[in-house]
């Protein structure tokens, strides 16, 4: 028996099998759990996240379009979401976004106002619009879990305006997790050392940060998708029951070192 029989949750961020989602997907699914998928509307979009997902191991997935800057998508996938579960145990929220052009290093400070409430609403807002629709659906109490990056704590050059949204989605994080936990939600991050997703090839000098990070971290070396992956089953599960407003890192120790 999987620990997580019986839980149904949706999970957003899903774009190949790169992607930190589609990992957290794989593991939750192989532990029992029943996932939906919310992805970009578009039928390109749909067929990559469908075939990402059959290819993985997950036949015949529920996928719903999804745009999260709207309101009025995410109303429709938490309605159809009710209408599919009845009830949801869990939520992954594993999206962002910044123009990339704006995630270079060397110009932060030209960042223009559009480039940054677009990046805050979309990278940290999406979880409050995400959780206050959840909690709905968790009348037994459920789990929250978001990707955040230690570029929101400290300057990582070319991060940038993404490094202020996590900031904020980490501030969030904490906010809803005192809010929610009269309700038995718990709602946690995780800080993912640097992989190579679609959104992570973005950033300037990313090449240097993997070098960096493989010589200086306790574990001289780079993280694997796979233990996000676990570390999230590890929060969506029982096991986790008394973690809440938490952010682990999942980093290879990166985050202890000074100099």
């Amino acid at each position: 028996m999987g620990i997580l029989d019986g839980r149904r949750g949706l999970i957003f961020g899903v774009a190949n099998d790169r992607s930190i989602a589609w990992n957290i997907a794989k593991c939750l699914t192989d532990h029992g759990a029943t996932c939906g998928f919310a992805h970009l509307p578009g039928e390109k979009m749909e067929r990559r996240v469908r075939k990402t997902l059959e290819a993985g191991g997950i036949s015949d997935p529920w996928l719903f379009p999804c745009d999260a800057s709207k309101d009025e998508d995410l109303d429709a996938l938490f309605a159809a979401a009710r209408q599919r579960f009845d009830t949801i145990q869990f939520v992954v929220h594993s999206i962002a976004f910044a123009d990339k052009d704006y995630l270079q290093i060397g110009n932060f400070a030209e960042t223009p106002r559009t480039v940054f409430n677009q990046a805050l609403d979309i990278s940290a807002y999406t979880l409050v619009a995400m959780a206050r629709r959840a909690k709905a659906l968790m009348p037994s109490g459920g789990s929250i879990v978001a990707m955040t990056y230690y570029g929101s704590e400290k300057v990582i050059p070319g991060y940038n305006v993404m490094g202020v949204a996590k900031a904020a989605l980490e501030a969030c994080t904490r906010y809803l997790a005192a809010e929610l936990g009269a309700s038995g939600v718990r709602v946690n991050t995780i800080s993912a050392g640097p992989l190579r997703t679609l959104s992570s090839m973005a950033v300037g000098g990313i090449d240097e940060m993997f070098g960096w990070v493989e010589k200086k971290a306790p574990l001289r070396r780079n993280i694997d998708a796979e233990e996000v992956g676990k570390t999230a089953l590890y929060l969506v599960s029982d096991l986790a029951s008394g973690v809440t407003g938490e952010n682990i890192y999942v980093d290879a120790g990166y985050n202890i070192v000074g100099l």
